[in-house]
């Protein structure tokens, strides 16, 4: 059985932190570069201009990309044949997400109640999904959310009779809905079946999937294109100045679901689509 330390855990999730508000990935980078180069609005053009230029500045710089430096969320993958020494898995990760955000000089987002609104001064707690796989590897992903995407996200519960084209419209108007507020262009994530929570959760862990990797299942790999090619006629455009760029990608995930339901959600992305993996 493979024997990993706390410390190393914490280690990890600490540099994670701090590389996913600094780097943003070069997936993300060569989409925006395209859209900008083949934006027809000027003003468009110039957005896109900018943001790649701040995330070449953030990079250089070892600075966030954002000063939202969001919820730090994390995605754990737990091989069944790993021991972890030392101490408490979810310790450690909030040990590491504190340490990250305190030495990158993060922005610390997180609040101790929602109504006292006493900033916890550490970004912690995390929220973390855990998930055990087979193996003897810990997988780890640090995907740091903030507010304004977050807060343009939704889950409704459809009818199964609203079929395809209910989805697709859900999906459309709520992006229409949520204009500039979530510092287009976006990227739409899209959870579809589960329940209620496990829906949401399905479009969350879609952002984590690299610019272009389409859905293995050829039925919603369509889709996706079909979404894409419709949310960028919406005519948002870059920080909702207008133009053709209003998302650069779409994602979908999947699962089964209750006979009376069609579960929904839709988690939208800001530009600085952030995360950062490790294995250890």
């Amino acid at each position: 059985m493979k024997q990993i330390h706390v410390r190393d855990i914490s280690g990890a999730v600490k540099n994670l932190c701090i590389e996913a508000n600094t780097c943003l990935g070069e997936d993300v980078l060569n989409r925006l570069r395209e859209c900008r180069d083949r934006e027809s609005s000027a003003i468009g053009r110039q957005v896109l201009s900018q943001i790649v230029r701040n995330a070449d500045m953030a990079r250089d710089e070892a600075m966030p990309m954002c000063q939202d430096t969001g919820v730090a969320v994390v995605f754990v993958e737990l091989g069944q044949e790993v021991h972890i020494q030392g101490g408490n898995l979810t310790d450690a990760i909030q040990e590491g997400v504190s340490e990250g955000y305190r030495q990158g000089y993060l922005r610390k987002s997180m609040v101790r109640d929602p109504f006292d609104r006493v900033n916890t001064g550490d970004n912690t707690p995390a929220v973390i999904h855990l998930e055990t796989v087979p193996g003897d590897l810990l997988r780890l992903t640090v995907a740091p959310k903030g507010g304004g995407s977050e807060n343009m996200s939704t889950v409704v519960m459809l009818p199964p009779s609203a079929g395809l084209d209910g989805v697709r419209e859900f999906v459309l108007n709520w992006v229409e809905r949520a204009g500039a507020n979530p510092c287009p262009p976006v990227i739409v994530g899209v959870g579809i079946g589960g329940n209620f929570e496990h829906c949401a959760y399905l479009a969350k862990k879609s952002l984590l999937r690299d610019i272009g990797d389409r859905h293995p299942d050829p039925f919603y790999a369509a889709l996706e294109i079909q979404l894409l090619e419709a949310v960028n006629t919406l005519g948002i455009g870059p920080q909702g100045f207008g133009g053709d760029c209003t998302a650069l990608e779409v994602f979908i995930e999947t699962a089964p679901c209750h006979i009376a339901s069609l579960p929904v959600a839709v988690n939208l992305q800001c530009h600085a689509a952030r995360h950062r993996q490790a294995v250890l």
